[in-house]
């Protein structure tokens, strides 16, 4: 494949500075473009995997000139973002403190325009988000996914339900009533390095609920985080007449900020995504230091397959587990099959499974990116198969190419069957979020269907982690049972697809080891705002307590 050179591309940026790069963005404090101490260079995926070598070579001599304009090969860079140091991310901590109460005396109807806006922008920019996107490494498939999800979090279902949950007025003889969510105050944003751009547009919705809002583009992946704060949510929220400092916009190394984060008097909340271990002791943290935390991290998703269910549409399901080689948290992980049918829908899963391939990111067949855990991968499976699991397909590193190589960056997708559940969570593929292109299908013993359905469900709840859980079955009273008991994670799809996005429903949030012990289906304008309820007497009414 020929790798596309965009560097020189004509600059559509309005932030650009004078470098031949497409995209060049300064850090935003107070409302105002500060040069940084430095610069992060976006090197393009495809340019990567053309020659690792020569191109990361270029990234680094770039990065080594400082904060001037680049005067070396910019040859494969689509853009840079700007390094904030400990002095700016605390400037903009104060920026956002100052014009906390200004930006949440604003209505509530004028903070929703701003999710509505940006509903139109990402539609108008579309194209433009989707090639930074694929440029970061995202295949398009994923790419196109997580906009969709996006333009779900932002659409007029989405936007009406949020209103009606933000303020419910109620009436009574003596008493007018009201339920109003006020916001939290200043909410900082870590959003994750694999998924960073469409993940931080959470930090959107906290605006809308009169929030101001401190966010860290991650050194790694910082362009796509910097496109969607200046080129759409920034102009909008000048448009609005929001004070400076409503929005503040760092890049840097996330354990220093984060500790200032925790140590800085104007923070009231941070949106943390990323490792459960991690994620929850700095959950406990941020309690501790009188901060709500606000936690996205690993997902081991469950699929359920009933004997009687669509056997096409849960095998498509199933392979969402390879979306970016299983790089995703809400893909599915886990798969309990009824033993009925499990050999013919692991036949048909294996084949579809050898179907597919890696390749560039901009290939719109392509769902495989570079697996970053291969050395853990191996580890996982090697233990699965002291264990009793049976490798069906899979297993081995290719190249960019498919072709099988110890070197390989990418990783065939592989399909581990698994006998049995009372001892399936023995290991580590079925017990653990696994950050690769590996999916555990777990055959449960033979047994009728309702001790099955009981002990299945079981399965679903004792699961560690909650983001979402699936079902494929015709059967109502299976259904129901999994709609009833299921308790675990955050959202239950059935005879739908596991990652799909739909209206009203959020698009994060779990249980346990995914959002820690406040976890739930996350929607940011609540989680971020807080319950007030008043009462206003009627004249006349009297002021008796009783």
């Amino acid at each position: 494949m020929t790798v596309r050179d965009i560097s020189t591309t004509s600059t559509t940026s309005t932030t650009s500075t004078t470098s031949p790069l497409r995209y060049s963005y300064p850090l935003y404090i107070n409302g105002e473009d500060r040069p940084g101490t430095g610069w992060t260079y976006s090197l393009d995926a495809g340019a990567f995997l053309a020659d690792p070598r020569a191109s990361f070579v270029r990234k680094r001599k770039l990065e080594r000139l400082g904060a001037g304009d680049p005067e070396g090969d910019v040859t494969g860079m689509v853009g840079r973002v700007a390094i904030s140091g400990p002095q700016d991310v605390a400037d903009a901590l104060e920026a956002a403190h100052a014009a906390r109460r200004e930006w949440a005396r604003v209505d509530l109807e004028t903070r929703l325009r701003l999710l509505r806006r940006l509903h139109t922008g990402l539609t108008e920019r579309y194209d433009e988000l989707l090639a930074i996107l694929i440029s970061e490494g995202h295949p398009r498939r994923l790419a196109e996914w997580e906009i969709a999800g996006m333009l779900m979090g932002s659409s007029e279902q989405t936007v009406s339900f949020y209103r009606d949950q933000m303020d419910q007025r109620f009436d009574s003889p003596d008493h007018t009533l009201a339920l109003l969510r006020k916001p939290d105050g200043v909410v900082c944003l870590n959003p994750p390095q694999n998924a960073a751009a469409t993940n931080s547009g959470l930090g959107i919705a906290a605006l809308a609920a009169g929030n101001t809002l401190v966010v860290k583009a991650p050194r790694t992946s910082p362009l796509g985080v910097a496109f969607v704060y200046r080129e759409l949510v920034a102009p909008v929220l000048e448009d609005l007449g929001a004070p400076p400092g409503t929005l503040n916009l760092v890049s840097g190394p996330t354990s220093p900020m984060l500790r200032q984060w925790l140590d800085s008097p104007y923070v009231d909340d941070v949106m943390f995504f990323g490792d459960s271990d991690v994620g929850l002791e700095f959950g406990a943290e941020c309690v501790a230091r009188g901060k709500k935390p606000v936690l996205e991290l690993a997902g081991n998703d469950t699929a359920v397959v009933w004997h009687d269910a669509d056997l096409d549409g849960a095998v498509e399901a199933l392979v969402e587990c390879f979306y970016g080689s299983g790089q995703i948290c809400m893909v599915p992980k886990c798969a309990v099959v009824h033993p009925d049918i499990a050999d013919e829908l692991l036949a048909r899963l294996t084949a579809r499974c050898r179907e597919l391939r890696p390749g560039y990111p901009d290939d719109p067949e392509v769902l495989l990116s570079p697996v970053l855990k291969i050395d853990r991968f191996q580890e996982v499976l090697a233990e699965a198969r002291q264990l009793g699991g049976k490798v069906l397909c899979g297993g081995e590193r290719v190249d960019v190419d498919g072709v099988r190589t110890v070197n390989g960056v990418f990783v065939e997708p592989t399909v581990l069957r698994v006998d049995g559940l009372r001892e399936a969570r023995r290991m580590r593929a079925v017990r653990e979020e696994t950050f690769f292109p590996l999916l555990s299908v777990v055959v449960p013993d033979d047994r009728d269907d309702f001790d099955l359905l009981d002990a299945v469900i079981a399965f679903v709840n004792d699961n560690e982690y909650g983001l979402r859980n699936s079902l494929w079955s015709r059967d109502e009273k299976v259904v129901d049972a999994f709609t009833r008991e299921v308790t675990n994670a955050g959202l239950l799809k059935v005879n739908d697809s596991h990652i799909g996005f739909v209206p009203y429903l959020g698009t994060h949030g779990g249980t346990g080891r995914t959002g820690g012990p406040f976890g739930e289906l996350n929607y940011p304008i609540l989680r971020t705002s807080h319950l007030h309820g008043v009462s206003v007497a009627k004249a006349g009414s009297g002021s008796r307590p009783v």
